[in-house]
């Protein structure tokens, strides 16, 4: 017990230390652009006037006035922008795209994909071709989250593409396309191979789910410390409430409800903040007990990667005929997902292809892959999710 608590402690506090460190060396993000609380339009200026007044940068009006060519600057402003709170509105949504574009890290963006797609076919290559034990496994985490998290940062996530996407759109009415072709991507991946991006790439999700492992027994089938598997049903229905309350309070509000709480900010410390020290720090210690406890009850990317999950092309199968009927697997299984396989279940939990089922099964009728495979008929107890 002893030793659990201090290997969590010590894994919590390497990361807060060297992800410090590590974006203090990148430097930080270039500031957004802001535009005054209040744009002011006077009869009669021009162009070059209410620009200097306002402090809009030419690149922020010339988005707004849809030009390539020089801005009019002696022109009278009425002749280009007759109706003023039109023309405020493209102000502010040409403002809001130059922002996302200014404050992206794109010296890691790319990288980071191009690491993201090696590793996730490393890590899927390796769960179809043979076992994962737990020390194993804890190496793949540990890796990924060093690298995805520590190393290269806090954003981009598969989360912020679904966050920030609607909290932009709601306050300015505009989206962000590479944040679209990002969220694409990742949905990719999980149409590809059972939900890789959040079992293998998620800075967040790994973490997480090395935190778990701290708490198993050496076989990887049971916590040292009790662990708990919460109904689907009830976790798929906090996450989808916490989607729409989310998504409601952008809309009529403004606000990000995340922003404050935001648990991906472990990975930059500097700006999580009391809020989010709170929150990262319980959610990181409640995954001791429940597995991925963001990604099952409040991750929005998490909603849609399982929405998607159920066309993935590589996922768990289970062979009829070699199975036994043990529980072996369902009872290793981290979550309840390994249950609703087996009982054939309509609704079928978010699975983190993690390999424990695999591992664990005593006449390997379980694997990874295209290989078309039928669950076992159960007898289903009382059709739990």
């Amino acid at each position: 017990m002893k030793k659990v608590w201090l290997s969590f402690l010590a894994l919590v506090a390497l990361t807060v230390a060297s992800s410090w460190l590590a974006s203090s060396l990148w430097g930080g993000k270039a500031a957004r652009i802001e535009l005054p609380g209040q744009v002011v339009f006077t009869p009669g200026e021009t162009v070059g006037a209410f620009m200097a007044r306002n402090a809009i940068p030419e690149k922020i009006m010339a988005e707004a006035l849809g030009r390539d060519q020089a801005i009019p600057k002696e022109a009278p402003l009425a002749s280009v922008a007759p109706s003023s709170g039109q023309f405020e509105a493209k102000l502010r949504q040409a403002a809001a795209l130059a922002s996302e574009h200014a404050t992206k890290e794109w010296q890691k963006i790319l990288p980071k994909f191009a690491l993201w797609a090696v590793f996730l076919w490393a890590a899927s290559r390796a769960l179809a071709k043979r076992r994962l034990n737990l020390r194993m496994r804890k190496g793949y985490y540990l890796a990924a989250a060093a690298l995805f998290g520590v190393a290269l940062g806090s954003d981009p996530s598969p989360m912020g593409t679904v966050k920030d996407a609607v909290v932009l759109l709601a306050r300015d009415g505009v989206v962000f396309p590479p944040r679209l072709v990002a969220f694409a991507v990742f949905l990719g991946s999980v149409l590809l191979t059972n939900k890789a991006i959040c079992a293998w790439g998620c800075q967040f999700g790994v973490l997480q789910d090395l935190v778990f492992r701290l708490n198993r027994n050496p076989g990887d089938t049971a916590g040292i410390l009790r662990q708990y598997k919460v109904p689907f049903v009830v976790s798929n229905s906090v996450r989808v409430a916490f989607f729409a309350l989310f998504t409601a309070v952008a809309f009529i509000a403004g606000l990000d409800l995340v922003e404050s709480m935001d648990p991906f900010k472990t990975f930059n410390p500097a700006h999580l903040g009391i809020a989010g020290a709170v929150a990262a720090g319980l959610l990181l210690a409640a995954s001791l007990f429940v597995y991925r406890p963001w990604c099952l009850f409040f991750c929005p990317f998490g909603l849609a990667g399982w929405l998607v999950e159920r066309f993935s092309l590589n996922k768990i199968r289970v062979d009829a005929h070699a199975c036994i009927q043990c529980g072996a697997c369902e009872r290793a299984c981290p979550s309840t997902v390994m249950g609703a396989i087996l009982h054939q279940r309509k609704v079928v939990p978010d699975c983190f292809a993690c390999g424990t089922c695999k591992d664990v099964c005593p006449v390997k009728a379980i694997s990874f892959g295209r290989k078309p495979g039928q669950a076992p008929v159960r007898p289903d107890p009382g059709g739990r999710l």
